[in-house]
């Protein structure tokens, strides 16, 4: 099937030269929500994600990694060796018929292969190309090596995570990567209708470092920060209570919850632990900024509602009362978590090799153009169905991979 089921994407065409995390996760947003997503990868080695875990019984597969099966929902896979001058040929013919480009080579490794901006744009002069790289396509680290801790610490935002008598501690499972990710993937197809609107190629040149130096998650709210006042607006610190009132991490009969509390809730705080008649106990509620003061007898209070409680209780119990509460969730907990059964978040895909794979769903839910999560190819699976598009038949097909083009 092609393109996904009535998304908002349905249409479009998107080659994804992309290996490893923020590339093939643009892509992915692309191909779940209806682009028909092609995804280039080299003969016999495929996507480095292929490679990373989890997989089923701790048994690597390149067919079975999770990694790779979360980050390629639905695309179409072909293999070319784009070091051979056919295996050029046939990504141009692709390209041909691509509205939006992804690629997260090296820079200078498209051009090596002779396969520049500039020729992809003879190839086709309307579809936008998308450079991904870590530190973008110039300047003098452009050649660096990284990964997604690299990234993270050179973007500004590993030095303020964590406490501050201690060493800076790191995001975990790719986190940065995914991100960067999150942000390419709308300017990609700011890039694409650009392209097509224009009728004259776009190129973006993304650096997974500056988009994290400049987003939201404290890289951007530092440095303007920084910039005014030569001080962080996001910094290391001990941990601390904004008030007497409950605020953090806190143990309950089977793990933890997390609060937050503000002075107006009072109210509703104190309904919740029993003690209600502190709502008009001027002790208690003038000194509700004063942790000194009464924050001891407020937490003992606290406690003793929450420690007989398990966590779904506490959450259910609290927020009846409108006081942000919630279960402390476990992933076994996020999988088995009843609001998101019912609606339908987790789905479930049928892979030739992996078997019955239930991965995250769609977490935008358009109305008219719902999109689909479709099963993740095997590697090369579309050689014959793709290339026969570009007017290859099946035993031309056969004969590219006897002589390793594809």
């Amino acid at each position: 099937m092609v393109g996904g089921m009535g998304g908002p994407l349905e249409g479009w065409r998107v080659l994804d030269l992309s290996q490893g995390v923020t590339g093939p996760y643009v892509t992915k947003l692309c191909s779940d929500y209806g682009a028909d997503v092609i995804k280039v990868e080299r003969p016999g080695i495929g996507d480095v994600s292929r490679r990373i875990g989890p997989f089923p019984g701790d048994d690597p597969h390149p067919e079975k990694s999770g990694m790779y099966l979360t980050l390629n929902t639905g695309k179409r896979s072909v293999t070319l060796d784009l070091t051979t001058r056919t295996g050029c040929e046939l990504l141009l013919g692709l390209a041909a018929r691509a509205d939006l480009i992804v690629e997260s080579f090296r820079p200078g490794t498209l051009e090596r292969f002779g396969l520049s901006p500039e020729r992809l744009a003879e190839a086709n002069p309307a579809a936008a190309l998308v450079r991904i790289s870590n530190f973008g396509q110039t300047g003098p680290n452009r050649e660096f090596a990284a990964d997604d801790l690299i990234e993270y610490a050179a973007s500004g935002v590993f030095m303020v995570t964590g406490l501050p008598d201690r060493m800076p501690v790191a995001l975990g499972l790719f986190t940065p990567l995914f991100l960067a990710g999150a942000i390419c993937a709308p300017h990609a197809l700011g890039a694409m209708r650009a392209a097509h609107r224009d009728k004259q190629p776009e190129v973006l040149d993304f650096s997974i470092q500056e988009a994290l130096a400049g987003s939201m998650d404290r890289g951007g709210p530092n440095l303007v920060s920084y910039q005014y006042t030569g001080h962080l607006s996001h910094e290391r610190r001990a941990a601390s209570l904004r008030s007497a009132l409950p605020n953090g991490v806190y143990p309950c009969a089977d793990g933890y919850i997390q609060v937050s509390s503000l002075v107006t809730w009072y109210p509703r705080v104190f309904r919740v632990i029993g003690r209600p008649e502190w709502i008009t106990d001027e002790r208690i509620t003038g000194s509700l900024n004063d942790r000194d003061a009464i924050g001891a007898e407020v937490e003992e209070a606290f406690l003793a509602w929450l420690k007989p409680l398990t966590k779904q209780h506490a959450m259910e119990e609290a927020q009846a009362q409108g006081w942000a509460l919630s279960a402390l969730n476990t992933p076994a907990d996020v999988m088995r978590d009843p609001h998101m059964r019912e609606r339908g978040f987790f789905v479930t895909v049928d892979h030739p090799e992996a078997g019955k794979v239930e991965l995250p769903g769609l977490a935008l839910r358009f109305g008219a153009t719902p999109g689909e999560l479709r099963r993740p190819p095997l590697l090369g699976e579309h050689n014959v169905e793709i290339f026969g598009e570009l007017g290859y038949p099946p035993p031309e097909v056969a004969a590219l991979r006897t002589q390793n083009v594809i």
